[in-house]
């Protein structure tokens, strides 16, 4: 596997027994992720398309082995579901839920400081993919492809658009992440980066940005930080660039307020520090082939 999600990964849904978890749990189950357990309180001795229901996560956990968990509970409830699947030893929580509480998230994410074993990627995230190993998520399998390209974005359509992209030129990917665009997440740019920087399997990294926050910047300086010689080509995209101050562009998170989170500042960033910035997505390609020419030859 690259990172996170591979052919070893034992799924849980919380949520299972509702629209949004079906569907999108016989689309994991169809694209061959391991989806072992589904967790709705009250539902035990259900079956959804074969997998067993459990009433909490500790249940499922213990009868099958489940190593990471996918949520699709409501709002209002779902940082209580992250912390559930933490208390009960799950690695890896990926929370699709849009629209949590900031004060909720506040909370999980504290609760997480007290059980390090376990990574939270999102909420208001697509998930992430490891193409042709699993996809622990909602994007669409066939835009991605098996290759050594690592993708993290705050944006769910554009992980799939840059995907989509790349593979159609012939440049697949190890694993692409989608962090999610909430003011509160459970892990940064920084995060991920690090964990692409490790993996043996990524030769070249994509990120994708936003309006809103520092996220962009701090990514910048960690890559700044990186010994060039073991530092990974990165190519980046920020998004949002004509977003007028003041207004929010679809996530909670994308809001430029009091001169910050501009996109001038999150470019800047990246350039000043000799880093590639794309202008436009349909650029990423050719970006992505001369960043992997320059690290391992012509792919």
């Amino acid at each position: 596997m690259a990172i996170l999600v591979g052919a070893g990964t034992r799924l849980l849904v919380q949520g299972l027994t509702g629209r949004d978890g079906g569907l999108h749990g016989s689309q994991m189950q169809a694209y061959g992720t391991k989806v072992v357990a589904g967790v709705t309180p009250g539902k035990a001795g259900l079956e959804v398309n074969g997998v067993p229901v459990y009433d909490t996560v500790r249940d499922a956990v213990e009868a099958t082995g489940a190593n990471t968990s996918i949520i699709f509970v409501p709002a209002p409830g779902a940082a209580d579901a992250v912390m559930e699947a933490a208390a009960a030893g799950v690695e890896l929580v990926v929370c699709i839920t849009e629209g949590v509480p900031v004060h909720d998230m506040v909370r999980a994410v504290r609760f997480l400081r007290e059980h390090p074993e376990t990574r939270l990627i999102g909420p208001n995230c697509p998930g992430l993919i490891t193409p042709g190993a699993a996809k622990v998520g909602i994007m669409p399998g066939n835009a991605f492809s098996p290759g050594r390209v690592g993708i993290i974005s705050r944006s769910g359509t554009l992980t799939y658009e840059a995907g989509d992209l790349l593979s159609r030129h012939g440049l697949g990917q190890s694993t692409c992440v989608g962090i999610g665009g909430d003011p509160v997440i459970g892990s940064s740019f920084v995060d991920i980066l690090r964990l692409f920087q490790a993996d043996p399997e990524t030769d070249v990294m994509v990120l994708i940005g936003e309006i809103g926050g520092r996220d962009e910047e701090d990514a910048a300086d960690y890559l700044a930080s990186v010994p060039a010689a073991e530092r990974k080509p990165v190519v980046t995209f920020i998004s949002g660039r004509s977003a007028p101050p003041g207004k929010r562009m679809g996530h909670a998170g994308a809001i430029i307020s009091g001169g910050l989170g501009g996109p001038e500042a999150k470019v800047a960033a990246f350039r000043d520090r000799g880093f590639v910035v794309a202008d436009a997505i349909p650029e990423l390609p050719g970006l992505v082939r001369e960043a992997l020419t320059s690290r391992v030859g012509a792919p």
